[in-house]
């Protein structure tokens, strides 16, 4: 039998890598760098060439600033076709990533986010998954992220006696599977604290599902003033007194369907209104439980809400996505302008590799793409042609074959 072999992507003129930092303008690095005060500073090491070493940290999970500058240093000629990028020395790089603002990195995050969609409008339209297809509104999913760091040498986010963290909070949209505002700080601050930054952007008629860490009534009780509907879970032991009894859906996993009201007077002067309080049964690690929520919506059926804080596990899937590949483990300094850097610029290269798996049809998990990727970024191929042709790429990623050899005939 003759052997089959893996086809060679089509040569190109540039590496990977540069193909990759192509799909970032030209002028909007030095321009947000004017715009942040951050170029009134820069000598021989340029902005762009920072953003550039911090994406290589990323791509190839570095470890350390010696692994990326060694790395870029003697892939020197490769490096300066990138718009004239230079390698940096470790000094140079340890001290922009402290001193030169990270408002630089996060503005471009969103600048290029705009771009992108400008550019492929069809970008992140994938349509709602599953049940909620028929939701025509803008669903979002607030949660966040603690990303764990050493107490020793980063007093700044100390927020336990031997503890230091970063916290992430997200409001993601469910419609394009792409964050849409963001805040980067210490753990000290709890969910509730952020509630109301995270949505301050939305608008009516439009659906918010949080965590019961978000819970704060007087919160709640502000966002339908606006037209914002909102479902999230209900706190253990909450006092409230059952107003009316509903039955909106003969599904048998729906225990209780109740309009109620809070009775604790704190909590009642806060949110005045009737709340929708739904138990259903739900599958938690193959294990049947009851779960309560909770929704300023009197309307829908009993299954929408709990189908909706279902959905509230997509954004649990971008935080591992993004924690999983890019280095969000190990970080190239120890204060909180550097780990600002490097969180941004990760979610950076999080956004330029769903673009990529978006406009050449990638079917594989982000994982794959992740790993691909990293593996060629100084080969001279074709970035669209590698992605076209590298193993299955053109096919699913689910399981290739005949329903009978998932099992042995004869066995059940």
């Amino acid at each position: 039998m003759k052997k089959q072999t893996q086809p060679i992507p089509t040569a190109f003129k540039y590496s990977i890598l540069r193909q990759l930092c192509n799909l970032i303008p030209p002028h909007l690095v030095p321009t947000l760098a004017r715009q942040t005060g951050v170029a009134a500073h820069e000598r021989t090491f340029s902005s762009w060439s920072q953003t550039v070493a911090v994406m290589f940290a990323h791509l190839t999970h570095a470890i350390g600033l010696n692994d990326v500058c060694d790395a870029l240093r003697m892939n020197r000629g490769s490096l300066a076709a990138l718009r004239a990028a230079t390698p940096p020395s470790r000094n140079n790089l340890s001290y922009a990533n402290k001193h030169r603002d990270a408002a630089l990195a996060e503005q471009l995050f969103w600048g290029m986010l705009t771009h992108l969609q400008a550019l492929t409008p069809s970008f992140g339209r994938a349509g709602q998954p599953g049940y909620l297809r028929r939701f025509r509104r803008a669903i979002h999913v607030i949660d966040s992220t603690t990303l764990q760091l050493v107490v020793s040498c980063m007093d700044w986010a100390k927020h336990r006696r031997r503890k230091a963290a970063a916290k992430c909070h997200l409001r993601l949209d469910l419609h394009s599977f792409l964050p849409r505002f963001a805040i980067l700080g210490t753990a000290r601050v709890s969910d509730t604290g952020r509630a109301r930054e995270l949505c301050a952007g939305l608008r009516a008629g439009e659906i918010a599902v949080m965590d019961k860490g978000y819970t704060d009534y007087a919160h709640f009780w502000d966002l339908p003033q606006r037209g914002v509907w909102w479902v999230t879970r209900a706190k253990e032991g909450m006092a409230v007194r059952v107003v009316k009894k509903m039955h909106t859906s003969t599904d048998l996993r729906i225990v209780r369907d109740d309009w109620v009201r809070l009775t604790v007077a704190v909590s009642q002067q806060a949110y005045p209104g009737l709340l929708r309080r739904v138990v259903a049964r739900v599958e938690v690690d193959g294990q049947e439980r009851e779960m309560e929520f909770l929704s300023n919506h009197l309307d829908w059926s009993a299954w929408t809400i709990a189908e909706l804080y279902r959905c509230r596990w997509q954004i649990e899937v971008f935080f591992k996505e993004i924690k999983q590949t890019l280095q969000l483990s190990d970080f190239l300094g120890h204060s909180e302008n550097a780990v600002r850097w490097q969180v941004w610029i990760g979610l950076l290269v999080h956004l330029l590799l769903r673009y990529l798996a978006w406009v050449h049809g990638w079917a594989h998990s982000f994982t794959r793409l992740f790993t691909v990727m990293r593996a060629v970024l100084w080969r001279r191929w074709s970035l669209a042609a590698l992605l076209e042709t590298y193993g299955t790429a053109n096919g699913s990623y689910r399981l290739l074959g005949c329903p009978e050899q998932a099992y042995l005939p004869g066995w059940t």
